[in-house]
């Protein structure tokens, strides 16, 4: 009898038809996010026709292009301005819809060579270039600020300096950072994705990676999924659909994810004058409205608004939730003080992404003959950064505290492999 043949492993199909069809897709939605968000803002009453442009500089920020503010006033005037946040809505959009069209012709697969992963990641990419130099150069724009009537107007008629604002791009630092973001993105699909197929020589390594790494995701989902529950109760109770929508559609992760680390203990540094304000509730915005920078915490908060000692209560939830969920998700083999090990890392990493993605810094003021802001309306400043290493160790800390934790509660859980039984074993006789 002749020896039975081992069936060839179906090759995946990740040609160029669905690579293009993953970075449309992505891209697309990102647009359509940035768009109705946008449009909830009112951007679609700007002069010139200029929606568009404004758009699509709004999808290169969430990559993390640079988007660089101009301004002129003629001869005897000028404006400055200057803009620094991300639309984490639209990123977030985009990175689950490329992440999921990365990871789909590799479903059902144990191993990938890295050689495999990687023309697959360079498909995406080459076609990727393309959207964010025509992104690049489409997010341009410039505008005339309206001084209403009175002394400002007559000053501005009379030495020719009527204020203008617009938006370029950096088209080299946008393709760099752009297409850093999509490696990140890919990455941390291959990372947290349980069916994804990895390299042999990394098999071994994905049980420290992937349950913490999923959890974090979890996490973070949480809050945003908390964050629109809230949203909705907030247009049916108070009204402000447009705004809320807004809010929603352009920069919840950047409200609910700076949460988590204050729940956690952290603190921010921040301050609002003028007429900008924070994409936050107004108890936030009236702590930070001070002559001088004001410190943002649970204990700033609650002296405000005693109901804020929830986001505690809320953080402490969640974390023990996704610590269990990452402890069953581990083999039996890994130990408790491995678990709050791996969590440590974990969320210490993450709390490192939100505090460098979430921070806020704008800026905007006219002066005339080089004196100063003129003030009247026409000057405002929003701040928002954290304490950076102070955050990050807290995370790191109760990381370790939620991993053996969720390592405990998960004892009784039946999951896979060998129970490690070394300091259980009888001595002899």
């Amino acid at each position: 009898m002749s020896p039975p043949t081992v069936p060839a492993r179906p090759s995946a199909r990740h040609g160029w038809a669905q690579a293009v069809a993953a970075v449309l897709t992505g891209l697309a939605v990102m647009v359509l996010v940035a768009a109705l968000g946008l449009w909830a803002a009112g951007a679609a009453d700007l002069p010139d026709g200029a929606f568009p442009r404004v758009v699509a500089a709004t999808v290169v920020t969430a990559v993390g292009g640079s988007v660089r503010l101009s301004g002129d006033a003629g001869v005897f005037a000028r404006t400055q301005a200057s803009l620094t946040v991300l639309p984490l809505s639209v990123s977030l959009a985009g990175a689950l819809v490329i992440g999921s069209g990365f990871l789909r012709p590799l479903r059902h697969r144990a191993v990938a060579s890295a050689g495999e992963l990687a023309g697959w990641a360079a498909r995406l990419a080459v076609l990727w270039l393309p959207a964010l130099i025509g992104l690049a150069f489409a997010a341009r724009q410039t505008f005339a600020v309206d001084l209403g009537s009175g002394t400002l107007d007559d000053l501005a008629d009379l030495f020719e300096a009527a204020p203008r604002i617009g938006f370029t791009t950096d088209v080299p630092s946008t393709v760099l950072f752009g297409l850093l973001w999509l490696a990140g993105v890919l990455l941390l699909a291959l990372l947290v994705a349980r069916g994804a197929p990895l390299p042999g020589r990394l098999l071994r390594r994905q049980e420290a990676v992937r349950p913490a790494a999923h959890a974090m995701i979890e996490l973070l989902l949480a809050y945003v999924v908390i964050g629109v529950v809230t949203a909705l109760v907030t247009t049916v109770t108070r009204g402000h659909v447009a705004t809320v929508c807004a809010l929603v559609l352009l920069g919840l992760p950047n409200l609910v994810w700076p949460a988590l680390t204050l729940g956690l203990g952290a603190t921010w540094n921040g301050r609002v004058e003028g007429p900008f304000g924070l994409p936050m509730p107004h108890a936030l915005d009236e702590i930070l409205r001070t002559p001088d920078v004001s410190a943002l915490n649970l204990r700033s908060l609650t002296e405000y608004d005693g109901r804020m000692w929830w986001l505690l209560v809320v953080a402490v939830v969640l974390l023990l939730a996704v610590a269990f969920r990452m402890a069953v998700r581990s083999p039996a083999r890994v130990r408790l003080w491995q678990h709050a090990v791996h969590l440590a890392v974990a969320l210490a990493a993450t709390v490192l992404m939100i505090c460098l993605t979430c921070r806020v810094s704008a800026h905007y003021g006219l002066s005339v003959f080089g004196i100063g802001d003129l003030g009247g309306g026409l000057v405002g400043e929003v701040l928002l950064r954290p304490r950076l290493w102070q955050a990050v160790g807290l995370g790191a800390l109760w990381g370790l505290v939620a991993g053996f934790l969720g390592g405990l509660l998960a004892r009784p859980v039946g999951r896979a492999g060998p129970v490690d039984t070394s300091r259980s074993r009888p001595g002899p006789g």
